[in-house]
């Protein structure tokens, strides 16, 4: 098992090894997870990853994630295992985040914005929420359920309603990130 699925694996209530594995597989975020990281494991053109491709497409439909495979997603990656709509595009996130159900990760199309959104490390990002255009969201950054962000974040901080509102916070995600890598 590559290193980065063993952490995501961990993230996952501190599942580890090959029984971990099987058990971790029975959560639909983390089943989601694992497909997608074989399937940026395997670019090239190939039975097998044509195969992960296909399972990522029927996960797609199956479970309402959409997450794309060019997505620069760091280790300790944590998908709600409930399932809902969640869509994210080829952005950069850091180290041990979280993503809720229903939320929305994409790029800004227009105006100084345009572009698409960066994460630090240890962000924690609640249902509902959306981040859109060229951000940087911090380290150890807490956005609140149905939360709307489209302007950058800095690190120790809460953002919260929609327009997002930023609170300066020492360790906001303590009591919402668990087992970090």
């Amino acid at each position: 098992m590559n290193s980065l699925i063993a952490s995501d694996l961990y993230r996952h209530f501190g599942l580890k090894g090959t029984k971990g594995l099987l058990r971790g597989l029975s959560y639909p975020g983390f089943r989601y997870t694992f497909i997608l990281r074989k399937v940026s494991q395997h670019q090239k053109i190939s039975i097998t990853a044509f195969f992960y491709k296909l399972l990522l497409r029927r996960y797609r439909f199956k479970y309402g994630f959409e997450i794309s495979p060019d997505a620069k997603i760091g280790e300790g990656f944590y998908l709600t295992s409930h399932c809902g709509p969640v869509i994210i595009g080829p952005i950069k996130m850091g180290r041990n985040c979280n993503v809720s159900h229903g939320v929305t990760i994409g790029r800004g199309i227009a105006g100084p914005r345009k572009g698409r959104p960066t994460l630090g490390d240890e962000v924690w990002i609640g249902p509902g929420s959306i981040i859109v255009g060229k951000v940087t969201i911090g380290n150890d950054v807490l956005i609140a359920p149905n939360t709307f962000v489209n302007f950058d974040v800095p690190d120790h901080s809460i953002v919260i309603g929609s327009p997002g509102k930023i609170i300066a916070k020492e360790n906001p995600t303590k009591d919402y990130i668990h087992f970090q890598v």
